[in-house]
């Protein structure tokens, strides 16, 4: 039996489990020694017929412990197949010594489901509610399934779990990742690979449980929620949708060519791509006064991609095109802004030599009313809120089944550190903006509260756009990025960044309740493999070698269930090396270590 379980299960856990109980079995003939011991003292009685019936019954117990032995031996090798193959087909990472108890609490947290240490078990939307002291709480049958929140992953890996079904409920790891490919014609594709972004699960769902259990005489049916449109996990289906042109839509939201680009959806179609996406842009839609909204061209283009049966996911692009790599039109912010820009040429991030850069609005006026009588996000929330109001048969259809908020330069959440416009080229560091009057009083503040006011300002010492780290007494190794100033404003202009994006998505999430949405996060990946991680600080990622920069965007992410698309996923190390060896860039490395964070 052992070797067969050898030769089966190919590890030494279970040969470990098979010692134990050889162990516990010796005890007990040890025992059955000393039994035979007493009997002997008992062929001194002075009744034989007695004695001959104590010796009977004594070895009795002797061949019920080696039936015992052999019903041990064969339960522990069932439990042993069953280990290993939860281990090797799932992925389960149980403890060599697992139980059933251990098996079933991995199949719950798969379900989505918390379990304390003491067993107390409840679902994951209920976590702030659980019971105090961790007191188990009793379960009542429902009828509905519990909010669920599951982490998205952005690609398969060999730690990755794999989907489990219990009582006929299917509850997928939710991993996928939009593949990229060279798409016919006029388009362009995107990889938006999803990592760690998580979904919250929607009461109404096409799939419920096929088990029907009794309780207290009762019948509880197990419902599962829908599963959206990022949780592929367990199958190996992977969604393609395909970037259309940046210019499908003229500054007179008038489509461009519709005609030509029916028949190229139609080619997409019928290659089995899943569907488009496009940018919705504010400076054509909100163009020429506040709060007026010209929406034609979209919904045209919503039309015919509902005829031909495709999907669409749109982003809304708060920013500017033109200008940067890939950008072939030019779609400025809406007139009216530009108009304000003018005379207050603040609402604008700005670097340390007063430069301005029109490309988005500084997170400095998030919370000003500068946008004749509005704040930034107020601008955002109405602009969103009206899309969703006048597109509302197209979610309700899923034609549309997935909205991106855009979070800065380029719809990316970071700061725009790198413009080409002012200068900058491949691989320069770029500079900190935080120059405008808007973003400098909350660093004065920020400065104050700590109890040094001679902080509120930037790095006098942090080089220029094209600057590489050794060359600057800031980032350079042993830098003052390292020293108590340097690490208050780094903190100070990392927060600042994911304060905006929590107050953005924070809205986005009322306005598109029910759909899943995403942010796209920025990859900087040069200068990776130097202490510093010049160019990721200047961009807003607190990520020197001494510390992780990313994970307080994961947990603000996960907070609205919202999915991340990472922008550098399809970047080779060993090709950035070739091509630029000075840049130190390892996008690889980059990537992996946001990976970690999709278990959040």
């Amino acid at each position: 039996m052992s070797r067969e379980m050898e030769r089966m299960v190919g590890t030494s856990e279970e040969e470990e489990e098979e010692d134990e109980m050889e162990m516990g079995v010796k005890e007990e003939e040890g025992d059955g020694e000393d039994d035979d011991d007493e009997g002997a003292m008992v062929l001194g009685d002075q009744n034989p017929q007695r004695t001959q019936q104590q010796i009977g019954q004594r070895s009795r117990p002797r061949e019920e412990k080696e039936r015992t032995k052999l019903r041990e031996r064969h339960r522990r090798a069932i439990t042993a197949r069953i280990l290993a193959g939860l281990r090797r087909h799932g992925n389960y990472s149980l403890r060599v010594r697992a139980d059933i108890n251990d098996v079933i609490a991995a199949l719950a947290r798969e379900a989505g489901w918390v379990v304390l240490p003491d067993g107390t078990t409840f679902p994951s939307s209920r976590q702030n509610a659980r019971p105090a002291g961790g007191s188990p709480s009793p379960m009542t049958p429902s009828t509905s399934s519990p909010a669920t929140t599951v982490p998205l992953k952005g690609f398969s890996s060999p730690g990755a779990r794999g989907s489990c079904s219990m009582k006929g409920v299917y509850v997928p790891p939710t991993t996928s990742s939009a593949a990229s490919y060279d798409a016919p014609s006029l388009f362009r594709t995107t990889a938006s690979s999803d990592l760690m972004g998580v979904r919250g699960c929607g009461d109404d769902s096409s799939l419920f449980g096929g088990c029907v259990d009794g309780v207290d005489g009762k019948q509880a049916i197990d419902v599962v929620p829908r599963m959206l449109e990022r949780d592929f996990a367990g199958t190996p289906y992977v969604p393609v949708y395909v970037m259309l042109p940046l210019g499908v839509i003229n500054m007179k939201c008038e489509l461009v060519d519709p005609d030509g680009l029916l028949k190229q959806l139609g080619v997409l179609k019928s290659i089995n791509v899943d569907g488009v996406m496009v940018d919705c842009w504010w400076g054509i839609v909100e163009a020429h006064a506040p709060q007026k909204y010209n929406w034609n061209g979209y919904k045209r283009l919503c039309q015919i991609v509902r005829e031909l049966k495709l999907k669409l996911q749109v982003v809304m692009s708060f920013h500017e095109c033109g200008g940067n790599v890939g950008d072939d039109v030019c779609i400025p912010l809406p007139h009216w802004v530009a108009e304000i820009g003018r005379s207050n040429p603040d609402i604008f991030f700005t670097d340390r030599e007063g430069r301005r850069n029109p490309e988005c609005l500084t997170w400095g006026i998030d919370k000003e009313r500068v946008l004749r009588g509005r704040t930034a996000v107020e601008v955002y929330f109405d602009y969103m809120r009206n899309f969703r109001v006048e597109f509302d048969e197209f979610f309700e259809d899923s034609t549309i089944s997935e909205i991106e908020v855009g979070l800065g330069p380029c719809g990316e959440l970071r700061y725009p550190s790198y413009p080409v416009k002012h200068g900058w080229r491949y691989p320069g560091i770029g500079e900190f903006q935080c120059y405008d009057q808007y973003i400098l009083n909350s660093l004065r503040k920020a400065a104050e509260v700590r109890g040094h006011s001679l902080w509120g300002r930037g790095p006098e010492n942090a080089g220029s756009y094209n600057s590489q780290p050794h060359e600057t007494g800031f980032f350079c190794d042993g830098g003052d990025y390292d020293s108590y100033y340097g690490r208050f404003f780094l903190g100070w202009y990392s927060q600042s960044l994911v304060d905006h994006a929590d107050r953005v998505l924070f809205l986005a999430k009322l306005a598109f309740e029910g759909t899943s949405i995403a942010a796209k996060v920025s990859g900087i990946h040069w200068w990776y493999k130097t202490a510093s991680h010049a160019a990721e600080l200047t961009a807003g990622f607190y990520n020197p070698c001494n510390r992780d920069g990313y994970s307080s965007i994961a947990a603000m992410l996960k907070k609205h269930s919202a999915a991340l698309n990472f922008t550098c996923v399809e970047l080779r190390t060993l090709d950035q090396h070739k091509d630029f060896p000075e840049a130190l860039a390892d996008p690889e490395g980059l990537v992996w270590q946001v990976y970690k964070f999709d278990n959040l």
